[in-house]
Parts: structure tokens; C-alpha cells; sequence
């Protein structure tokens, strides 16, 4: 039996920041990072929310929120008790929020709304039961999957995601990607997972590269907006892969942006995926969807029409090489394997990769990157 569920209210499109009246004689406690606590967006933002609400913010988000900033939120939680509490940024702040929220819950500390507005268009955190939280004492990240991390609303207003730079712009488009490819070929994917993570494969090679030449344009960001929180539905339900366990360990070993480490896994992690015989299919179905290759072309030539084209959307959003991205030598970064294959076979989203993959197929991975 699969178990399929939509559990976020979600608001889009530009203005649906109006959304935000509805609130009336509230606390609202917004958290976000000290860059957007200081930013035009966060006028924008409380210009939306009625006067008569009481607002405080909590902007001591950094990337990759780790367990010592949750610890924080909570104890602030503790003392404001807020009614409403809103993740406003990118995937750290709105994985922070949730965790905060999910977390404060377990010590009797209920909130009545929690509310996702994303500023960059990648993670689909908005609309999944998913956070990542980092211990960087150990540079290991641990996803957290859990019905009650679903926001309650979810905003996307482009308006938000304009001034997003292109490498951010590209490196989250390039997450969304990821996701939807990923829950494709899970083995839990199901026909609504399928049409979702189909959608959004389609939607990023039409605009992310309009997205990252021409930020300014209202509806290209909406189309690459709605792309994120449609990849975020279906991998929330039918899980992620072994591009994401890896991408997770250089993004805690490394700093690697997230977006940015599964980019560069992506091609080799089909290749290795699309050994298995469903895997392949799956991912050749979605080629002929997208039209990358005939309708009538045998899956290995399918399958190499979906890895030139992700290659290709790479170079026009300027993705680097991994030597450029890697802030450090080869030597250390070998150094580093053994731990980061440990991790990523610890790792929770390994359980829906389409290929079982073993400690030797993992460090093969990893030693590709170089």
C-alpha cells in the first residue's frame, strides 16, 4: 500500500505575501539569517503582516544550521511563546524553523501556525517532512524526516526571489533538479510522485537558464519557484538517493553548497543508478518526456541524452568544475573518503536509492570528483 499526502496549505504567485492578513493580534516570530534580518525583504515581509501583530525575530541562522543554533531557538521559544512562527530564507532558515518548531512541540511548547516563505528556489523545504541539521564538530549533516516537520502554509511570491545571485540562483536550481530526478527513480515513487518530479524536470531545463541571465524576470522565477516546491512534494514522498547521502557529507566535510555538491555528482550517479534495469528505464522515460532524444531510442542512448543535457543546462548556469569548487587539496580530500563513505551509508536518504551501493561503490563516487 503507498501513502500519498499534501499536507501544506500552499499560496503562489506574486503578491500572495497578502496571505499574511489573516493574521491579526498575533505574535509572530520570524526566523530567518542576519543578512535578510537586515535586508529589504524582511520590510517587504512585515509590511504584509498587519500592524496589529506583535513581530520578533530570531536571525542568528547560518547555512547549514547546526544543533547549537536549534538549541538556541528553542530556548527563545521557551520565553516568547509565540502564536505564529514563519522559516523566512533559504533551506537553512526554513529547516532551522521547523526543527525549532518540531522539537520545541516534543517539550510541550505548541505553536499555532508555522509558516515556510522561501527566498531562493531549491530546496522545497516549504512543502516536505524533511530538515537537515548539522553537527560540525563531526561535519556529518542528519536529515530528519517526520509527518509533523510540514509547514502549515507555504508562500512562494517570485517578488522574494528576484535579487537572488546567478551562482545561488544556479546551485539551487540545480537541487531542484536533483530532487525530482531522485524521486523519480526511487523505489517508492508512484504515479503522483512521477507526474510531480516529472513537472519540475521539465520546468528547470526551460527556465533555470533564464532564471540565472535574467533574475529580474517575475515569471521565469515563478516557474523556477514552483519547480522547487513541486520536486520538494515528491521527493517528501518518495524519497531521495545516494546523490543526495554523498552531496550531504561534502557539504559537512567541505562547506560545499548543497545545490552546488549534488550538481556535480549528478551525471556519474545516473550512470551508476541506471545499471539497474528499472532505474534505466525510468530514467529513460523521462528523456523521451522531455524530449531529449526520440521517442523510439533504446534507454542507453535515452539515458546518455538525459546526461548530455544536464551537462549542457551545467555549463549554460556555469556550474564550476569540482577542482574550482574544492577549497582544498586532492590530498585531503582523499584523506577525508573513508569518513564521508561511513556517513553516506548512514545516511537516511541511501534507503530509497534505486542501486544498492556499497562501501567500494561509494568511494568510486568520490573519487571521480577529482
Amino acid at each position: 500500500m503507498n501513502r500519498f499526502s499534501l499536507q501544506t496549505r500552499l499560496y503562489s504567485g506574486t503578491g500572495s505575501l497578502e496571505v499574511l492578513k489573516r493574521f491579526r493580534g498575533k505574535h509572530i516570530w520570524i526566523i530567518c539569517d542576519g543578512f535578510l534580518a537586515h535586508s529589504p525583504l524582511i520590510e517587504m515581509l512585515k509590511q504584509a503582516i498587519p500592524a496589529e501583530n506583535q513581530v520578533s525575530v530570531f536571525s542568528d541562522i547560518t547555512p547549514d544550521p547546526t544543533i547549537a543554533t536549534v538549541v538556541e531557538g528553542i530556548t527563545q521559544m521557551q520565553t516568547l511563546r509565540p502564536h505564529v512562527v514563519m522559516g523566512f530564507g533559504g533551506g537553512s532558515a526554513l529547516d532551522a524553523a521547523k526543527a525549532i518548531v518540531w522539537f520545541s512541540k516534543q517539550l510541550g511548547i505548541d505553536i499555532e501556525t508555522c509558516v515556510a516563505i522561501p527566498t531562493t528556489s531549491g530546496t522545497g523545504s516549504e512543502v516536505t517532512s524533511a530538515c537537515v541539521i548539522s553537527d560540525p564538530q563531526k561535519g556529518i549533516k542528519y536529515p530528519l524526516f517526520d509527518n509533523a516537520l510540514y509547514p502549515d502554509i507555504a508562500i512562494l511570491d517570485p517578488m522574494l526571489v528576484v535579487s537572488v545571485p546567478p551562482a545561488i540562483t544556479a546551485n539551487t536550481g540545480l537541487d531542484v533538479l536533483t530532487h525530482a530526478l531522485e524521486a523519480y527513480v526511487s523505489p517508492k515513487a508512484s504515479d503522483f510522485t512521477d507526474a510531480l518530479a516529472e513537472k519540475a524536470t521539465q520546468l528547470v531545463f526551460q527556465y533555470l537558464p533564464v532564471a540565472v541571465r535574467d533574475g529580474e524576470c517575475l515569471a521565469t522565477r515563478g516557474k523556477m519557484h514552483n519547480a522547487s516546491t513541486l520536486a520538494g512534494m515528491a521527493f517528501s514522498q518518495s524519497g531521495l538517493g545516494i546523490n543526495h547521502a554523498i552531496a550531504h557529507q561534502l557539504g559537512g566535510q567541505f562547506h560545499l553548497p548543497h545545490g552546488l555538491a549534488n550538481a556535480l555528482l549528478l551525471s556519474a550517479v545516473i550512470q551508476f543508478n541506471a545499471q539497474d534495469k528499472r532505474a534505466a528505464r525510468r530514467y529513460a522515460r523521462l528523456a523521451k518526456a522531455c524530449h531529449f532524444c526520440p521517442p523510439a531510442a533504446n534507454e542507453q542512448v535515452a539515458v546518455n541524452a538525459l546526461v548530455r543535457q544536464i551537462e549542457q543546462l551545467k555549463k549554460q548556469c556555469n556550474i564550476p568544475s569540482f577542482a574550482s569548487a574544492l577549497k582544498t587539496t586532492p590530498h585531503h580530500f582523499r584523506e577525508r573518503i573513508p569518513a564521508m563513505v561511513e556517513a553516506a551509508l548512514a545516511d537516511v536518504t541511501i534507503k530509497t536509492t534505486p542501486r544498492p551501493a556499497d562501501a567500494a561503490a561509494i568511494r568510486h563516487l568520490l573519487e571521480e570528483l577529482l
